[in-house]
């Protein structure tokens, strides 16, 4: 019978100039998810949990770079064929100079282990390598990682990009575009003011990033689902490992430590959580565009997906 197995990382950085609010949340909610809609068990064999709570310090259950490495040894060994295996990471992401060159940006992403200040960040490199690589085919990972910078955190080979400017459609249908425009239009009839201009900017801004996305994609840049290749200098293309990842943002971008019905959680983390749980039976790209819609009415942060091979984004999301 398939197992299903799950690691979930949160930190908070308690009582460091870097301290976040909402992560160890963000582990929480996640893990009752996994166990209450998706058939997880809390087993400790089948499940394991990492945060910076006072109780875990000194014991493989606080997040150091070491316990992460070594947690994520466990995921991705001693699976099957047909097994069900969760990632999720919910912490500070950063970025360091990208020593293969095969980066535009020159930067490589980045996670940041509670110890990051004095044992050094796992950048994306690393990390392809402990959770990706080892990977058995015929396993399903499903990764989802909220933090600043993770658009490419673990370098998988593709990337939904459905239109020239690799982005995903904001908003799914022309009205709900046209309603953007014509909302900025509304709000300044009757005088102008500066909260007025701003918000008015901010509805345009949704508008013209929607019809944006109307237009041709170039030939050549993406398959005819949307993916574009990233161009590691590593042959991570054909590994065909079976991985999905749902990101909090692109590379350059950072993912908001927020607070939603009175409790700190990470946008990212909420949303898809909320997302899931409306309907369960969403295809990737419903669940990616809106994951996108919902945090695109107060957040600057873009939602990614890619995907370890170039696989049908339209089929059920399956974990």
């Amino acid at each position: 019978m398939p197992r299903r197995k799950a690691l979930l990382i949160g930190i908070n950085y308690f009582g460091s100039s870097h301290q976040l609010n909402g992560c160890v949340n963000d582990a929480k909610n996640i893990r009752n998810f996994l166990v209450q809609d998706r058939g997880f068990s809390s087993a400790p064999h089948d499940m394991v949990f990492l945060t910076d709570e006072a109780p875990n310090q000194g014991t493989p259950f606080f997040p150091t770079g070491a316990n992460i490495m070594a947690a994520l040894h466990w995921l991705v060994t001693g699976n099957s064929p047909g097994d069900s295996v969760w990632l999720s990471y919910s912490g500070h992401g950063g970025q360091v100079k990208d020593p293969d060159g095969d980066r535009e940006s020159g930067l490589d992403d980045t996670i940041c282990p509670v110890d990051f200040e004095s044992q050094g960040q796992i950048d994306s490199d690393t990390l392809h390598k402990a959770i990706v690589s080892p990977m058995i085919k015929g396993a399903r990972l499903t990764v989802l990682f909220d933090c600043c910078h993770s658009g490419s955190a673990i370098e998988l080979p593709y990337v939904y990009r459905p239109n020239s400017q690799g982005e995903v459609n904001l908003i799914d249908n022309v009205k709900q575009g046209v309603n953007l425009a014509t909302g900025a239009m509304n709000l300044l009839r009757g005088g102008f003011s500066a909260a007025k201009i701003q918000d008015a900017k901010v509805l345009l801004g949704g508008a013209k990033s929607f019809f944006a996305g109307l237009q041709h994609r170039p030939v050549g840049d993406v398959n005819e689902d949307g993916l574009g290749e990233e161009n590691f200098i590593e042959p991570w293309k054909h590994e065909g490992k079976d991985v999905w990842m749902f990101s909090g943002c692109a590379d350059h971008q950072t993912s908001a430590d927020t607070t939603i019905a009175g409790a700190a959680t990470g946008a990212m983390s909420h949303v898809f959580l909320q997302t899931m749980r409306e309907n369960p039976n969403q295809s990737y790209i419903q669940v990616l565009q809106n994951t996108r819609v919902s945090l695109a009415n107060k957040y600057q942060q873009i939602p990614q997906l890619s995907v370890g091979g170039l696989y049908d984004l339209d089929q059920q999301v399956n974990f």
